[in-house]
């Protein structure tokens, strides 16, 4: 049984992180609303999941995505459309591979073509608060929408986030500035941090709020608040209550409670991974 949900109520960073965590093998489908457009006709992005990492993307049906990539970048030097379209059925192997068998491309043409295919089309599905995903594992690979490559998505969703523009879609779902980052892992991160994401990462300890972090970095507040949710979203940090010592600055002296914030992301993933184990696949409300 397909998994099914909505974006208002599952963010696609929460849903990348479930599905790598699975290790979940599929074909995820996003339906959003076109530009001025009241979801009548809703544009369809399609997303496939190897093991837990993401081995294609696509906003076809007609499985030739990846064909027309190459065709546009005049890749298919010596194979005709029409000879690719006839073999496209008989793959045995992912187009891309099969393609460089033949030295028709290069290996850094496959990488190219990967990151056309998958980052820039999922970073664009960031922005959108609105819409309908699908998980069907039963799904087919589309062996002629793949190229060979493959990523982890959440190194999908760290490069998405790091050029996201628009943060209203995710607004609701980032940390209080109130709050504190504690570190879910062991040592230091697997993943490739910049900069400012590692300056972040060392207040990982659950004793410094957000707005502290900023003052401390000498950066917005804004900026931070985005970097601790994509530690979060990642699978590196989980916010928590900052301690009573570091909340406050107001210097009055007065004592206030600890403000309320939101579930942990990563403990509402936690619960979601634990029921899907013990239960049978069904819709997430």
């Amino acid at each position: 049984m397909a998994i099914t949900g909505q974006l208002a109520e599952f963010s696609l960073p929460e849903l990348f992180q479930f599905l790598e965590q699975g290790k979940k093998t599929g074909r995820l489908a996003i339906e959003v609303p076109l530009p001025s457009d009241n979801s009548s006709n809703p544009r369809t992005f399609y997303i496939w999941f190897r093991q837990g990492r993401i081995v294609a993307a696509s906003s076809r049906s007609d499985g030739n995505g990846l064909l027309v990539l190459m065709h546009r970048r005049g890749w298919l030097k010596g194979v005709s459309l029409a000879e690719v379209k006839q073999f496209n059925n008989s793959l045995m192997v992912p187009l891309g591979v099969y393609l460089k068998i033949r030295d028709v491309l290069e290996p850094q043409q496959l990488k190219v073509l990967f990151y056309t295919q998958v980052m820039r089309q999922i970073c664009a599905l960031f922005e959108h608060s609105s819409g309908r995903f699908e998980f069907e594992s039963k799904a087919e690979m589309p062996l002629q929408e793949m190229t060979g490559q493959m990523m982890l998505p959440t190194e999908v969703t760290l490069g998405a986030l790091r050029v996201l523009k628009n943060w209203t879609a995710l607004d609701e779902k980032m940390p209080e500035i109130s709050s504190s980052l504690e570190s879910l892992i062991e040592g230091q991160p697997h993943l490739r941090l910049n900069r400012t994401e590692w300056q972040t990462w060392e207040f990982t300890n659950g004793t410094m709020s957000i707005k502290n972090i900023a003052e401390q970095l000498r950066l917005p507040t804004e900026e931070i608040r985005q970097i601790a949710f994509r530690l979060i979203v990642v699978g590196l940090a989980e916010e928590v209550p900052a301690m009573a010592g570091a909340l406050s600055s107001r210097g009055d002296g007065a004592t206030s409670s600890t403000p309320d914030v939101n579930p942990p992301t990563q403990e509402f993933l936690k619960a979601l991974v634990q029921y899907l184990k013990d239960n049978a696949p069904q819709a997430i409300e």
